[in-house]
């Protein structure tokens, strides 16, 4: 008996060791693979995300979250924290952005505790459910249950209270100016919040309402550490408790919205939930989610392969933000962060270009061209409205990163959809040469040294412009866009020169004795005592080993600088086998990026940051495709699970998602405003890409595996296909790619010039 015994548990056991390892071949639900908290494992010193748990429709106006930071903090949920303040409507692009337009609602049981610290409770991740429509946790301390589930403008809450006459709900506006008014007749309160980290009018507010379905059994107000009885105050820093008398497991219904308009328009945002009770809008919640994460099916992935694609494809969905709404006649309008008025059209923020121009906004533009060209009538707003298009908005223009991005994210839009949506892309084209030849009201809007670029080539190290190399490469390649975009609109012929020529700017910060890019004085000379491994100084949150790959729209143009396809492939796998030494003194200490670089194992390669995450399928452009499949597949495996601690920095508004999506895809968008993606090696048998125009995209790689991760073969169409690169336009009319995979390389696919994928250089 006890033989067998043994051997029972013996099977049972490799059953289990097997189950961890087995296939899913088909997604029914792929909002039930999403993990929110994939992320949330980050602190200041080490990002593995910096994102919160945001609770949300795709795209929605205000997203919700559980708070357990402090008001005010950027890392308002960690994954380590063990108490809840409260649920924040946050409109947070990021940690290091910070919120604006917040307000906390917080349940309590026994004495009124309106502070942050003092209302706190304990709480645990095994009683949080977490979905991208829904939250709910217990709150140990005041055993009540908070459940959340939201529409883009409003959300429903609903509250569990324990037996008690001393049931509450705070309702905390925060600090920089607020005001709270209880309406108990109604069951209402209405109020409004300043509370911002910069890029708002003087004029802000977001002004909410909340509709419980219980009356009140008393009523007060807050200012500062005072409570009254007061039922409506102004002042720095209010807020409002309610109270009810409760039975053990009684239910509490609120509806809560809010406007950046005024109150009647929270009024009407209400609406979007109507008469829907908590699991009606609960449901339909999940329905849009499946909805827009069924656009792409993936199969034969391991559960974590699965689950982090969708997580992943989850936060590509979330930014940019809607910042508009919807008045009494069903007009679309917005209130201006650029100059306090209430106007027509659209307007999205939340996004900095400097990230997403890289590969979230490609992936709309595959995925969501509609969706994007509105997002392009937003940006022909904020022209408008501030003079100037933003590199980084939250909600309005904010001074911080580099370049010119809108550039590229402009004229990538325009370019993917061959001007087929009905947009003033002649206004953005002025915004486009407004920008590129103008410094703006912040050095990170419009091109800071542009006088000294466009009579030098390239900003200068000794004019006292931070990061002057990196803005150089940058401009570069915006320049390249709006060559690009200059063409397609039939501008001037020597407008059109004009900005090819600009677009060669990079050669001149090439340094010929260490093969990379340096940072250059005004006379002409190199800077001296060149130190390659110190981050910052002449470049942005990386060195010269990673911004010396920025030349997006010239590989070949930098092979011919290195001396040819060898010299260049050995430059890029020095990246990988160099140890990961720094030099941080221009930063005065260890900034998280740099730390993120160091525990990787992977050598100089900081995939946690921007600047060199295209790098990889550079190999692509020397012939030797095979490295770039195996870099991609390694970066995909080790970089990113389906847990807190997920991602390897900064997941930045999509960007770092959306590069996982299209790797596990197959293909990546080296060069926006071209045609082209660039390919690396799909990480499952199957995809199928539902394309709004209603074509599909499909990826056969029956043979996917571990250890099958280079390509033998591939047909486009039923036809061979030996390019390390696919077309936009082809791939939009819909088809069939299919790809053998193997587990060592093919080194005789893609070696020929003619299977490389664009440079700037081979049409000069």
């Amino acid at each position: 008996m006890k033989t067998n015994f043994f051997v029972l548990a013996f099977c049972f056991f490799a059953t289990f060791v097997n189950a961890q390892d087995y296939l899913v071949e088909k997604v029914e639900n792929p909002v039930d693979w999403v993990k929110p908290l994939m992320g949330t494992d980050s602190k200041p010193s080490m990002s593995n995300g910096n994102v919160y748990p945001a609770i949300a429709r795709p795209w929605g106006m205000n997203f919700w979250t559980p708070q357990t930071g402090k008001m005010g903090h950027g890392w308002a949920y960690q994954y380590t924290a063990d108490k809840m303040r409260g649920f924040k409507q946050t409109h947070q692009p990021s940690p290091w952005m910070n919120d604006y337009g917040q307000f906390a609602i917080m349940p309590i049981t026994g004495k009124i505790r309106f502070n942050e610290d003092a209302r706190a409770s304990w709480f645990s991740h095994k009683s949080e459910k977490v979905n991208p429509h829904y939250y709910s946790v217990y709150l140990a301390d005041h055993d009540v249950t908070t459940e959340i589930t939201p529409t883009s403008r409003a959300a429903r809450f609903r509250f569990t209270f324990p037996e008690s006459d001393s049931s509450h709900v705070v309702i905390d506006a925060l600090d920089m100016g607020s005001y709270v008014k209880v309406i108990p007749e109604e069951n209402k309160i209405i109020g409004y919040t300043t509370k911002n980290s910069g890029g708002v009018p003087d004029n802000f507010r977001n002004y909410f309402i909340i509709e419980f379905d219980k009356e009140f059994t008393a009523s007060h107000t807050f200012s500062g550490e005072e409570i009254s009885e007061d039922l409506e105050v102004e002042a720095e820093h209010v807020g409002s408790v309610i109270s009810f008398k409760t039975e053990k497991g009684e239910v509490i219904n609120a509806k809560v919205a809010s406007s950046f308009i005024s109150y009647d328009q929270a009024e009407l945002n209400l609406k979007e939930i109507g008469n829907d009770d908590f699991e009606t809008v609960k449901e339909k919640g999940r329905k849009e989610w499946n909805k827009e994460l069924s656009r792409i099916k993936v199969e034969g992935g391991t559960p974590d392969e699965v689950a982090t694609f969708y997580s992943a494809l989850y936060r590509s969905l979330l930014f940019p933000r809607k910042f508009y709404e919807y008045n009494a006649e069903g007009e679309v309008v917005h209130y201006s962060p650029y100059n306090g008025e209430v106007l027509p059209g659209y307007m999205f923020t939340d996004t900095g270009f400097w990230d997403t121009f890289r590969s979230l906004f490609p992936f709309l533009n595959l995925m969501y061209p509609e969706l994007n060209a509105n997002i392009q009538k937003g940006l022909a707003n904020a022209y408008k409205e501030s003079g100037w298009l933003p590199e980084w908005a939250s909600p309005g223009l904010r001074n911080i990163m580099v370049g010119n991005n809108s550039a590229s994210v402009v004229a990538d839009a325009y370019l993917k959809t061959d001007g087929k949506f009905d947009y003033d892309i002649d206004l953005l084209y002025e915004a486009l040469l407004n920008g590129a030849n103008n410094e703006g009201p912040m050095t990170a809007v419009g091109r800071a040294g542009a006088e000294y670029y466009k009579d030098l080539g390239y900003v200068p190290y000794d004019v006292g412009i931070n990061e002057n190399a990196a803005r150089t490469l940058e401009y570069a390649y915006d320049d390249f866009a709006i060559y690009q975009l200059a063409k397609k609109l039939n501008r001037p012929k020597e407008e059109i020169e004009l900005y090819k020529e600009r677009s060669l700017n990079y050669k001149k910060l090439y340094d010929p004795e260490t093969k990379l890019m340096r940072g250059k004085k005004e006379n002409g000379e190199f800077v001296e005592d060149f130190n390659p491994f110190k981050w910052g100084d002449a470049f942005t949150e990386g060195n010269s080993w990673h911004y010396s790959w920025s030349v997006f729209h010239d590989p070949q143009g930098l092979i011919d600088l290195m001396g040819g396809k060898k010299e260049f492939v050995d430059q890029l796998d020095k990246v990988f086998e160099m140890p990961p030494v720094f030099d941080e003194s221009y930063y005065g200490g260890v900034i998280h990026e740099i730390r993120e670089m160091q525990v990787a194992d992977m050598g100089q390669y900081a995939h946690g940051n921007q600047p060199i995450q295209h790098m990889i399928y550079l190999y692509n452009y020397a012939g030797e495709p095979w490295k770039a499949q195996y870099w991609v597949r390694e970066t995909m495996d080790r970089m990113y699970q389906p847990t807190p601690d997920g991602y390897c920095g900064d997941e930045d508004n999509g960007q770092t998602s959306a590069w996982y999506v299209f790797s596990a895809m197959g293909f990546y968008p080296v060069a926006p405003a071209t045609d082209e993606y660039v390919m690396g090696a799909p990480l499952f048998k199957k995809v199928t890409v539902e394309l709004e125009n209603g074509n599909e995209l499909i990826i056969n790689a029956p043979q996917n595996s571990d250890s099958n991760k280079y390509i033998q073969k591939m047909e486009l169409n039923g036809k061979n296909y030996t390019k390390n690169y696919l077309s936009h336009k082809e791939l939009m009319k819909g088809a069939v790619i299919d790809i053998e995979m193997g587990d060592t390389p093919n080194k005789n696919r893609g070696t020929k010039k003619s299977d490389f994928p664009y440079s700037l250089t081979n049409e000069l």
